[in-house]
């Protein structure tokens, strides 16, 4: 079976748990046999070597538009359905501050897409995207795909919701490395004042907030990411505002994270919207208290063993942060991770979503 994956030009440049999951997701397909290219969405791609398509991010129709049309191919679709109208709306300052609480969630999309070609020069892969719009672009790639992949039950009844729709899906869960994070690694003495935030530093994942919320207090903090090409800004109002007990760790390879996963006591990240939130994953499975956002669709993984906090009140984060030191970690937490959460798991569940399509485009006349 030949796969190909296709995703955004700047999967490896700006790298995010999007860029995690399609590297595990085809290191472990390879391990069941598959073969697997990953292409950008702004290559020149010759479709007929591969069975089939999969598409990550549906928040980007532009990008999938033109190779959806032009391949012919079956193809399924990793949704990624983040929803990014609340920080848009809510936090977003000066004109485009002003214009995004005008605009609905898919005009501010398209808005985006334009303004990552005017100022970013990203190529808008498929033209018809500027004629069709977010909204339409969106339900067109629906209604064609054989099936959808959301992260998460959730995740797929907001989309249902969202555009109208009915389609088929399979849940693939976000995941963690076990030959990185597993059991025999995350039993370690842990540092109760240490707290960790690791994810790319930009408006959504609402780094800003976190840190208001411990400046001057008892905690050391440490941010570990870095900015995105469009995020600078951002990246360094954070650092403007941080008190002595806060530092930053430019983004670091999975590797070496571990020593930070096993020495701090809690992984913060009280996002404006996580479909997961894969570092807390990777943090709980190394036997980190969680503290993550109550926005998205965290709970499904995450149960009622994290503890939730509103990203919009420093009140609500410093408060969590609190309770989340003064307690054990969740055994059982690391236990349905290590059981329901992994990447050889996902490549199975995967693989399975693939031959059922396969299968069924095979067989239509």
């Amino acid at each position: 079976m030949k796969i190909l994956f296709i995703s955004r030009a700047t999967l490896y440049k700006d790298k995010g748990g999007d860029t995690i999951q399609i590297v595990n997701t085809a290191r472990h397909l390879e391990q069941l046999g598959a073969e697997v290219t990953i292409r950008l969405c702004n290559e020149t791609i010759d479709y007929s070597k591969f069975d089939l398509i999969h598409f990550f991010n549906i928040i980007r129709p532009a990008d999938i538009l033109f190779h959806m049309e032009r391949s012919g191919k079956p193809f399924v679709v990793s949704t990624i359905y983040v929803d990014y109208s609340e920080y848009e709306k809510n936090v977003r300052k000066g004109a485009s501050g002003f214009l995004f609480k005008i605009f609905s969630s898919d005009s501010i999309e398209y808005l985006k897409v334009i303004a990552r070609f005017i100022m970013n020069g990203e190529k808008i892969v498929s033209p018809s995207y500027l004629l069709v719009g977010q909204k339409k672009a969106i339900k067109k790639i629906i209604s064609r795909s054989n099936m959808l992949l959301p992260n998460s039950n959730n995740e797929y009844k907001r989309l249902s919701k969202d555009y109208n729709i009915t389609k088929r899906f399979r849940v693939i869960p976000n995941a963690i490395d076990t030959s990185l994070f597993n059991e025999k690694s995350g039993n370690e003495a842990r540092r109760e004042n240490l707290v960790i935030c690791v994810g790319r530093i930009e408006g959504r994942k609402n780094q800003y907030n976190l840190i208001k919320a411990l400046n001057g207090t008892k905690f050391q903090l440490v941010i570990i990411g870095s900015p995105s090409a469009n995020q600078v800004k951002y990246y360094q109002k954070c650092k403007e505002i941080a008190a002595s007990n806060v530092s930053f760790v430019e983004n670091i390879e999975q590797e070496k994270l571990l020593d930070y996963y096993k020495a701090a006591k809690v992984h913060a990240l009280p996002s404006w919207f996580e479909t997961t939130g894969l570092s807390s994953l990777e943090a709980a499975a190394m036997g980190c208290n969680i503290v993550i956002t109550e926005k998205g669709d965290t709970r499904e993984y995450f149960e009622n063993y994290a503890y939730y906090c509103d990203p919009g009140s420093p009140q609500s984060i410093f408060d969590a942060i609190s309770k989340a030191t003064r307690v054990d970690i969740s055994s059982e937490l690391q236990q349905k991770i290590f059981n329901q959460y992994t990447w050889s798991h996902a490549a199975k569940l995967t693989l399975a979503a693939y031959e059922e399509t396969i299968r069924e485009s095979v067989s239509v006349p």
